[in-house]
């Protein structure tokens, strides 16, 4: 399947084959007008929570696409979780990790505003990025083709990050650190890691998440950029995992 559209107010859960799933709205609008889905083409119609059913299209009008189902396919929530803490960045560099992580199996994201970051998500401003974030990870999930949509929190600050993670293993990445990332095994907790902006984590914020359980770790040698710390760290677990 080349195709996967998401609409996270569809009920799945008792579609069997046979049955037909319609999808509405700009979903839809964007799988006729714009990919020019016609009838009998094979496409995905997921709920965003794992339940994906797949079929021919029966019915192609600019704001509704109807398919018959042909087979249903579940993905179970991962276990551990892999939660990435994305600092806030300048530019779009923040946005690149985020949908690069997304693609690459990353469960959940929270942004971090970082004693470093340049970018700043005050008042209006942060939901307002949250919301952006969040419709980059949709877009990603897409192109991923993958069944469950990860959830973006609210933007969090080095005070409220211990909270927020708790009961998880919280992983700060820091150049030079004596354990490499490649070492971790799974202790059995979810896993979070912890990306700083551009200027690299504050040798105070390291102290603080170090004292709330943190463990620093390296990814190697060199040193990434925040666009692309995050994501090859995904990728490092995954294979640690045996997601991959």
């Amino acid at each position: 399947m080349s195709h996967l559209y998401l609409d996270e107010s569809l009920d799945l859960g008792s579609v069997r084959p046979g049955d037909a799933v319609g999808l509405d709205g700009d979903e839809a609008r964007h799988a006729v007008t714009v990919s020019r889905l016609r009838v009998g083409e094979r496409v995905s119609i997921g709920d965003g929570r794992g339940r994906v059913v797949h079929g021919p299209v029966t019915g192609a009008e600019p704001r509704r696409l109807e398919i018959d189902v042909e087979s249903v396919s579940d993905e179970p929530a991962p276990s551990p979780r892999l939660t990435l803490v994305q600092a806030l960045a300048k530019g779009d560099r923040d946005e690149l990790a985020v949908q690069a992580a997304t693609e690459l199996g990353v469960d959940r994201v929270v942004p971090w505003s970082a004693t470093r970051s340049v970018s700043r998500w005050d008042g209006a401003k942060a939901e307002k990025g949250r919301a952006r974030w969040a419709s980059i990870v949709r877009e990603a999930v897409k192109q991923s083709l993958r069944a469950r949509i990860p959830a973006v929190e609210p933007v969090a600050s080095t005070r409220e990050l211990p909270a927020r993670l708790q009961g998880e293993r919280m992983l700060l990445l820091v150049p030079g650190a004596e354990t490499p990332l490649s070492g971790i095994r799974s202790d059995g907790r979810d896993l979070a890691l912890v990306v700083g902006p551009e200027g690299g984590i504050d040798p105070a914020e390291i102290e603080r998440l170090r004292e709330a359980g943190a463990e620093p770790v390296r990814l190697g040698d060199s040193v990434l950029r925040t666009s692309t710390a995050g994501p090859a760290a995904i990728a490092v677990l995954s294979v640690a995992l045996g997601r991959w």
